[in-house]
């Protein structure tokens, strides 16, 4: 959730760490702050709210110095405010840090601390770290943060610097991601792509467990038992433009926009033209699909719902059990997991706290375990057994869309490859799958054009205080991501539900002008979805339907339509979530929200 930056080399610091800390804003953040090195003293500014309340009192009070880390905090101990916004030093200023996650220990640390006198300026646990390097120190900054975290328990990453020794950034991974990025004379530490993107593209991952010296001159990757680690540089493909928002007013719509090309690039080189599906980091050993006898899915939020489409594909394409698992319950039950057992573990950022778990759980009882994510070198995709990367490029806005439908596309393009190697699948459902997947992001395309209609309809959702979704089968799989972009950005109460679940209790709350949103692309439950439609008509529902556009039928039955490109039904999620995200914009914009920000919600979840 918290963002990371820092910044060693032969220009002033303060601009470009905060530069940094804006692209890292889509993380969510309550504080910021950052702390810069003159060569002699350090100096700490840091303030709760926005960056732009950061920038003022820099511009009051500038500093000057070529070395700085800064921190966009998101709170876990202590509420926000100014005295637990990062960086955090020791009583003598000796040592700044910065971290991101959480220290499960901290309040014994704290305590043992404080029984010898230690005096503490915040509630978080954070400033016990720059307590413990401090004690720590005797001339040399790496082995006093190696002995430091050794105290330390828990999922975070470390940033830190000494006044005793300008030039020098010495950063700690523990799950909590970090990358480095590599200059001509100066070094970059982040914790995450975007921040840097436009410094270098050349980067190296720091992994778990890693601990890392950082100079103007190079970096030095050590485990934190001293022993040494090469690490290739990576070169980051995408375009610096791809980061910043190209014109739109915001990220979020943008990225809706960018669908059509991202799933292109999820496709590309994998579809060949001859039909044949190549999954360039997905190796199953021989015999492992033909004894493959479940799929457990596992994620959290909008990759989550991802999974929810995923299990209606396994089960009917390939006739394989399949269960959907969120990643915070999965890892602490005890779910029949075994060797002949594929958990596909789905996380954007690769770096979600709980998918982790939950993935490693699986791991731990024989399972294959198959990474769907966007960030390559991502601690999924380092633990995983297999990968499959979407490709999505980077994605700012908290509010996920085309990473979910290049989610959408690697299920796919995995139930080819399984079925037909267990040959399970009809010629002609494969024949439709591939003919139809080609033509997906030109369908996309048609779809967008939605956009004007959800304009004019955000105004009958923007005064409501409830909206309900329905649908059947990969219908309700739908539904239930559009409610979720509806609640999270426009903050109207949302719920999402098969449709014949409505008599079961949810009936009681639709009156008279109640919306309900009900996605209707689903030929052998049509009628049945009709029968829903009827139901809440009666009771006085503004119906929205979502349907295709040769469907005559449906505006007999909705107020309104919003119409899509006619697909293969059982590839009709790809275009239906299209209308419901540029609906969830809209509504949000008329409400006047932060879309890219929304309250209490941030980008990547890398705690618990």
């Amino acid at each position: 959730m918290c963002g990371i930056m820092g910044y060693v080399g032969p220009r002033e610091a303060a601009p470009i760490v905060v530069d940094g800390l804006r692209r890292l804003e889509y993380r969510g953040y309550d504080s910021a702050g950052i702390a810069v090195h003159d060569g002699t003293a350090l100096t700490v500014t840091k303030t709760e709210g926005k960056l732009a309340r950061l920038a003022g009192l820099l511009d009051e009070h500038p500093v000057a110095g070529r070395s700085g880390i800064g921190h966009t905090r998101w709170a876990t101990h202590g509420a926000p405010s100014d005295r637990n916004a990062h960086p955090h030093t020791d009583p003598g200023g000796e040592v700044v840090v910065v971290h991101n996650g959480i220290i499960e220990n901290f309040l014994s640390l704290r305590e043992t601390l404080a029984a010898a006198g230690a005096e503490f300026a915040s509630e978080t646990d954070t400033e016990v770290l720059a307590h413990l390097i401090a004690l720590e120190y005797d001339g040399d900054l790496l082995e006093a943060v190696r002995r430091a975290v050794g105290m330390a328990e828990g999922a975070y990453a470390l940033v830190a610097m000494c006044r005793q020794e300008p030039g020098r950034m010495v950063a700690v991974r523990m799950i909590s991601p970090l990358v480095v990025g590599i200059g001509d004379g100066e070094m970059f530490l982040a914790s995450d792509v975007p921040a840097i993107l436009h410094h270098t593209r050349d980067i190296v991952v720091i992994d778990n467990g890693e601990i890392v010296d950082i100079t103007a001159d190079g970096w030095k990757i050590e485990k934190l038992d001293g022993t040494p680690v090469e690490r290739d540089r990576l070169e980051i493909t995408w375009d610096a433009e791809q980061a910043e928002r190209g014109g739109y007013p915001h990220f979020m719509l943008k990225e809706i926009f960018e669908q059509a090309n991202a799933t292109t690039e999820t496709l590309s080189g994998r579809l060949l033209e001859d039909g044949r599906v190549v999954l360039e980091d997905v190796h199953f050993p021989p015999g492992f699909v033909a004894g493959l006898d479940k799929i457990w899915i596992t994620a959290c939020g909008t990759a989550y719902h991802a999974g929810l489409v995923g299990k209606e594909l396994f089960e009917r394409l390939l006739r394989i059990p399949t269960e959907v698992g969120y990643a915070h319950e999965l890892r602490y039950s005890d779910p029949i997991i075994q060797g002949t057992t594929l958990t596909l573990a789905i996380s954007q950022s690769g770096e979600t706290a709980d998918t982790l778990a939950a993935a490693g759980l699986a791991k731990e009882r024989g399972s294959r375990l198959l990474a769907l994510t966007n960030v390559v070198g991502s601690t999924l995709s380092r633990e995983s057994t297999d990968v499959l990367y979407t490709r999505a490029g980077p994605e700012i806005a908290v509010a996920s869309t085309k990473a979910y439908l290049t989610m959408l596309v690697g299920e796919y393009l995995l139930a080819l490859a399984i079925g037909r190697e267990r040959g399970v699948l009809d010629p002609a459902i494969d024949a439709t799958l591939v003919a139809g997947l080609r033509g997906i992001p030109a369908k996309i395309g048609e779809a967008l054009a939605a956009e004007e209609q959800a304009v004019v309809l955000a105004g009958r959702f923007a005064g409501r205080d409830d909206v309900y979704f329905i649908g059947r089968g990969l219908d309700h799989a739908v539904a239930v991501e559009g409610s979720l972009k509806m609640k999270e950005i426009s903050y109207v109460h949302s719920e999402a539900m098969p449709a014949g679940e409505l008599k079961h209790g949810t009936l009681a709350l639709v009156t008279e002008g109640t919306p309900v949103v009900v996605v209707i692309t689903q030929g052998d439950v049509y009628d049945k979805t009709v029968s829903a439609i009827q139901e809440v008509k009666a009771r006085g529902a503004f119906v929205l339907a979502v349907a295709y556009e040769d469907d005559e039928q449906v505006a007999k039955h909705a107020d309104e339509v919003l119409r899509i490109p006619r697909v293969p039904d059982v590839l009709s999620p790809l275009v239906s979530i299209i209308p419901l995200q540029l609906l969830a914009y809209h509504v949000a914009a008329a409400r006047g929200h932060d879309i890219d920000q929304p309250r209490n919600l941030a980008k990547s979840v890398t705690v618990e």
